[in-house]
């Protein structure tokens, strides 16, 4: 498929737009779509030089690595919510591929625990584990607290979208029982389930896909999360590029575009109205509406005019929340096919031995980086992808993720790409090698058999995403992050709105939905309705 986005110092924008967005992430991207089906047109400009944010790829030596995407949840029913999103700005286009029974493997040294797809299956394959009558009571009691805090979520990020004189009206009532929940940490909950350590450190083995140990993380955040995969793991059919290349389409057919190497400089305000963006270069481009995909701090701290900023008291609402984890990620390559090399589609997640403590492990590694890793997460985009073979036949790529906190690089933050110097370059060395021993050590039969790997770091974030501090995923899920009312798709500014994981949640699937939620805000009605009528039903057997 032919790109569907040029680059802005190439574009002559003689055509108005309905409105702007700022950032070709995936909270911009389905915000755009959810407008272009309902006839506005929209202009998306994203300052990296390809558009996609964190769904975007990257190619390197005839390799292709996804950047953000891993796996995605609950995409399997046609009538889940996710699914009717996805299959709605993408005219049913994107396309599924099933992980298997088993998505995710959590693994403390020899011990391998499966996470098994479906609530029961789960469930089942859990207490194989962990046999006694107070385990399974409290597996039980755990499920049960986690849909039932999942099923609270619905109405609190509806409010998000409504006019604030509505909000202040019912907004009591919509966040109260999400609250009851999100106020806790996950370990306060779990441990008020269990006295097992260990178990809780295996039902909080997915902590990397939010970013934060149970002790520090909201449990709507954790029970979001669990929820969202409980049936399973899921990978895009043809890698995270397909989802830009099914949803462009739908914004180009509106009369929409997509530019990229298109940096904003400022959010234009008149008046308390915004009224357009000045790029890099000086150039305005005005629209009767802008929304910004950019992250709230970007949003607020940087974008808008300093008297705006003052007048709205932002620094003070920015004081309230913290940037998310910042995290290094090895990219590896080899010359032989997934099958070849023995490569499954679960991913991995690895922690120390002995040491179910999720708090405590990255507590020891944050004081002493030369301590063991607190988590290494293995994924295997060549096997989980069906269409792999077509695009890269007899070769395969692995992404191995950890955290890596900002300030452990700040010594290098006024350098440039690729010319970081020595010392930044010996650093990346030494942490490719440990990691690639961590992958031999529990795939064993891959050594010797690396043709190439390349690390990014939170310096590498932040040069293409723009995120001060190279954060994951956006704003920390702390308890703290859903009292502020602040996060939602209206902004004290008129005709300016936000978007993005910012304003719902972390991930794909957030992002996805925040872009409904400010399609709805600037609309003035809800438009899951029409979604749900909309959706198309793709037949089981067209999934892959």
């Amino acid at each position: 498929m032919s790109k569907s986005f040029v680059s802005y110092n190439r574009f002559n924008i003689e055509a108005s737009y309905d409105a702007i967005i700022i950032g070709s992430g995936m909270g911009g991207l389905s915000a755009g779509a959810f407008l272009s089906k309902e006839g506005k047109k929209v202009l998306i400009l994203e300052q990296h030089y390809t558009a996609g944010g964190y769904t975007q790829i990257f190619k390197r030596k005839d390799y292709e690595w996804d950047i953000g995407i891993h796996y995605i949840g609950d995409v399997e029913r046609p009538n889940s919510q996710i699914r009717q999103m996805f299959d709605y700005v993408t005219n049913g286009n994107l396309k599924w591929a099933d992980m298997g029974q088993v998505y995710d493997k959590i693994i403390f040294g020899d011990e391998v625990y499966e996470f098994h797809k479906g609530k029961e299956n789960f469930k089942k394959q859990l207490k194989t584990y962990f046999n006694t009558p107070e385990d399974h009571k409290a597996i039980d009691k755990y499920l049960d607290l986690v849909k039932s805090a999942q099923r609270t979520s619905r109405m609190f990020f509806a409010e998000k979208a409504l006019p604030p004189a509505v909000s202040w009206i019912f907004a009591g009532n919509m966040r109260k029982r999400m609250l009851e929940f999100s106020r806790k940490t996950t370990r306060e909950v779990l441990q008020s389930l269990t006295s097992n350590e260990k178990l809780i450190g295996v039902l909080t083995g997915q902590y990397g896909d939010y970013g934060l140990p149970p002790g520090k993380s909201s449990f709507i955040m954790h029970s979001i999360l669990v929820n969202h995969y409980m049936n399973g793991g899921f990978f895009p059919v043809g890698g995270s590029a397909a989802i830009l290349q099914n949803v462009a389409p739908v914004i180009k057919e509106a009369g929409g575009d997509i530019l990229v190497c298109a940096e904003v400089k400022e959010i234009i305000v008149e008046g308390n109205k915004a009224v357009g963006v000045m790029m890099e270069d000086g150039k305005k481009i005005l629209a009767p509406l802008v929304i910004s995909s950019a992250g709230v701090i970007n949003t607020y701290a940087k974008l808008l005019p300093e008297k705006i900023q003052a007048k709205h008291k932002f620094t003070d609402k920015l004081d309230k929340v913290t940037p998310s984890v910042s995290y290094i990620c090895l990219y590896i390559g080899f010359k032989e096919d997934a099958t070849a090399l023995g490569l499954e589609k679960p991913n991995l997640w690895v922690y120390p031995e002995n040491s179910y403590n999720h708090d405590e492990n990255v507590e020891r590694y944050i004081n002493d980086p030369s301590a063991e890793f607190p988590v290494v997460y293995f994924s295997f985009p060549s096997a989980k992808d069906p269409d792999w073979p077509n695009r890269y036949p007899g070769k395969s790529t692995i992404d191995i993720i950890t955290l890596a906190p900002y300030d452990w690089y700040t010594e290098w933050e006024d350098t440039r790409w690729k010319k970081r110097g020595e010392a930044y370059d010996a650093k990346k060395e030494d942490l490719s090698q440990r990691l690639l021993q961590v992958m031999y050590k529990y795939l064993p039969q891959l050594k010797g058999k690396v043709d190439y790997y390349e690390l990014s770091t939170p310096l590498s974030t932040k040069h293409f995403m723009h995120y001060e501090k190279g954060e994951l995923y956006g704003l920390d899920h702390v308890p703290e992050r859903f009292n502020q009312r602040f996060l939602r798709a209206h902004t004290p500014v008129k005709n300016l709105f936000l978007t993005g994981q910012d304003i719902v949640s972390a991930g794909v699937g957030g992002a996805l939905a925040s872009g409904m939620l400010t399609a709805s805000a600037i609309l003035k009605r809800d438009l899951s309705a029409k979604i749900r009528k909309a959706a198309t039903k793709v037949p089981a057997d067209q999934d892959a």
